[in-house]
């Protein structure tokens, strides 16, 4: 008999939990929460890795692509969603594909799943190419639409990696480097939105924040390239504006205002004493790298 992966299989410490009342069954969803962390910290060094992988991609003009279906594709999407206002880069740097299209993100669409030409489509629909990243995200490490975009990427000559739960699986015989933080049975068999959607999200928001990190949209461990469009983003562009650069809040919010309510340039104008229009072609000329477009003008006026 085929033996299950091991994110399908039956999990022995929950097997009465249908008759539990519900302090017991949230601790014991607790409990198998608490194995997350640790399955996540065994496989740092090709978390790392990965990163590594991708900087030098996006560095070179290439792009990131998570691809996956389900909770998976799901939590690529979210987690590329992020990047545009926590870090002020191009909603095109960093993109989620998911089987179904963006309609699967609120409804659930399964026969997708097992299209692995699909995977492969919808890669080229992007315009993937060689200087790309792809990173494919399955649970089982089975799921033939998400085997099929990392095996199609490879033949690219795209860098791929794969996020999975299960060692030895399909995706982890296509990928050039595999993250398998294996986190056990589910506390509801085979509900891979629980331990092994959490341990992927944990791991999506290491690559995506190292990544962006090393790219030098992060000053000290402040958002210095966040899109300040509300009024809770806004004040906390103030905040970061004073702290970087010594203003009071009056004069903070003045300069963010002289800076057309851009932090990225705001932070230009005061650092490097500078006109709006420096600042701009500085940041453009630097890729949006705040402290990048600081050190091209102050050397030029030395």
């Amino acid at each position: 008999m085929t033996r299950l992966p091991i994110t399908e299989q039956e999990n022995p410490r929950t097997s009465e939990i249908g008759s539990l009342p519900v302090g017991e069954i949230v601790r014991l969803m607790n409990e198998e929460d608490g194995q997350v962390s640790g399955a996540v910290a065994r496989v740092l060094a090709d978390v790392a890795n990965v990163v590594e992988r991708v900087v030098e991609r996006l560095k070179n003009g290439g792009r990131l692509f998570y691809v996956g279906t389900g909770t998976s594709g799901r939590l690529g999407v979210l987690d590329a969603a992020e990047c545009p206002p926590t870090f002020g880069v191009q909603p095109e740097l960093v993109q989620g594909i998911i089987a179904g299209g963006y309609e699967a993100l609120y409804r659930a669409v399964e026969a997708s799943e097992d299209d692995m030409d699909a995977g492969a489509r919808d890669l080229h629909a992007r315009g993937v190419k060689a200087q790309d990243a792809v990173v494919g995200l399955t649970a089982s490490g089975r799921t033939p639409y998400t085997v099929g975009a990392v095996k199609h990427a490879r033949s690219l000559g795209s860098f791929t990696a794969a996020v999975t739960c299960v060692p030895d699986s399909e995706i982890t015989r296509v990928a050039e480097i595999n993250i398998v933080p294996v986190v056990g049975p589910e506390v509801i068999a085979g509900s891979t939105r629980l331990k092994a959607g959490t341990a992927q999200k944990m791991v999506l928001n290491m690559i995506s924040t190292a990544t962006m990190i090393r790219l030098g949209y992060v000053t000290g461990n402040r958002m210095t390239n966040l899109s300040a469009r509300n009024e809770k983003l806004r004040s906390r562009a103030v905040r970061i504006l004073s702290a970087e650069t010594g203003l009071d809040d009056e004069r903070a919010r003045a300069a963010l205002d002289e800076a057309g309510g851009q932090l990225p340039t705001a932070l230009v104008m005061s650092k490097a004493n500078c006109s709006r229009d420096e600042a701009e072609a500085a940041l453009a000329q630097a890729n949006g790298v705040v402290k990048r477009a600081i050190e091209m003008l102050t050397s030029r006026k030395m």
